[in-house]
């Protein structure tokens, strides 16, 4: 199933390579498994940084002690809301891409940078799929894919991914069978 995204995608095709699917991982504000321990921090940063700051201000303290709180009120401002507006922004430039030999992942504000594997490098693949059929699927491919710098658009091991997209469990089903098909032609 291809999207609105393929002509971006066609332009780095290697020759006969095939086009299978395209998409893009879920816009907007999006909480994820971690956010159950970073919430809670966030919440404990933010409000001691405002509550120093506060006391500093208002209890007549140095300019140098208010200035000092500053930077750490920012901080746990960033980490409760900002980054959430942050992620959302990044993903909004992110393009999945499978094709019959490799994985590709756009991503960039300013910059579209491209990261792709081979599929015969991947050992395996994870799928985690929710009931509304939306989910991830991680390209298990042991140190390789960490090597590379598959951080920005990675699960949460550290793997490439293509996260959040809409019918996961097709999208699966097309990787596991392009990834059958490589290795048999690799033979």
């Amino acid at each position: 199933m291809l999207s609105a995204y393929a002509s971006v995608v066609q332009t780095d095709l290697n020759p006969g390579e095939r086009l299978l699917w395209t998409g893009q991982p879920r816009r907007g504000i999006v909480l994820r498994p971690s956010d159950a321990i970073q919430i809670p921090f966030s919440f404990f940063w933010c409000g001691f940084a405002i509550f120093w700051e506060a006391s500093v201000v208002f209890g007549g303290g140095p300019i140098f002690m208010a200035l000092f709180g500053i930077p750490f009120v920012l901080i746990g401002l960033y980490m409760l809301v900002g980054r959430f507006f942050v992620d959302a922004f990044r993903r909004r430039s992110v393009i999945y891409a499978l094709t019959d030999q490799r994985i590709m992942v756009y991503s960039g504000v300013n910059v579209r940078e491209l990261k792709s594997l081979n599929l015969t490098a991947l050992p395996g693949l994870q799928l985690s799929e929710k009931r509304d059929g939306s989910g991830t699927i991680l390209f298990m491919d042991g140190l390789a894919g960490r090597l590379a710098g598959w951080s920005v658009n990675s699960g949460s091991q550290g793997l490439p991914a293509f996260e959040g997209i809409e019918n996961v469990r097709m999208v699966f089903n097309l990787a596991q069978d392009a990834m059958r098909r490589a290795r048999e032609e690799r033979v």
